[in-house]
């Protein structure tokens, strides 16, 4: 029996699946809900209608509240937990750092 030489090629890498959407919770420990939108036309009437899926991410980047964020699939976290912030995009610019100096 000779020895075989299995295919050493390397399998490709697959893109993982990529979303962006709007920090609405960040309340948890390292871990943030992000909505994403996503236009659907109407079956029946043609009216195009907006939809709104929301995920549990694994968050180490520290997103807040409004932030824009891109969130990549991943292996399975936790129960609800199947995507991780790859990025903050941007900033929540309505956030007031200092609440004292506001009311000044």
């Amino acid at each position: 029996m000779a020895d075989k030489k299995e295919d050493a090629s390397p399998q490709p890498v697959r893109r993982r699946n990529e979303q962006v959407g709007t920090v609405v919770k960040a309340k948890m420990a390292k871990t943030v809900v992000v909505a994403v939108e996503r236009l659907v036309r109407h079956g029946l009437y043609r009216k195009t209608i907006k939809r709104t899926s929301t995920f549990m991410a694994h968050d180490d980047k520290g997103a807040k509240q409004g932030d824009v964020v891109r969130i990549v699939e991943t292996r399975p976290l936790s129960k609800m937990k199947r995507w991780r912030v790859e990025e903050i995009i941007g900033k929540n610019a309505r956030a007031v750092e200092d609440p004292a100096a506001v009311a000044g």
